[in-house]
């Protein structure tokens, strides 16, 4: 059986880390890698993930210090460099 890969900032440090949450976080940063920066209303569309998880992932990743946003609303959100970097081979 296959172990499913998930993005290396996916996992956070205070909180506990569901299979569910590890594949919305993924999503998010895979989705934030190509696109270097966007507003939570696009990462939705672009990930097919509902707005309501988007933001709350987004949070819980800004506390962390993974992404960041800037600007005034609508944020755009963007990965700040720090934590783990995915190996590329």
């Amino acid at each position: 059986m296959l172990k499913e890969a998930y993005h290396p900032n996916a996992f956070l440090s205070d909180f506990r880390n569901i299979r569910l949450g590890l594949k919305a976080r993924t999503k998010i940063l895979t989705f934030l890698e190509e696109k270097s920066r966007a507003d939570a209303k696009t990462i939705a569309k672009g990930t097919g993930l509902h707005y309501g998880v988007v933001i709350h992932h987004l949070k819980l990743l800004e506390t962390e210090k993974i992404v960041e946003r800037k600007g005034k609303r609508p944020h755009v959100w963007l990965l700040t460099g720090l934590g783990q970097k995915r190996l590329k081979y």
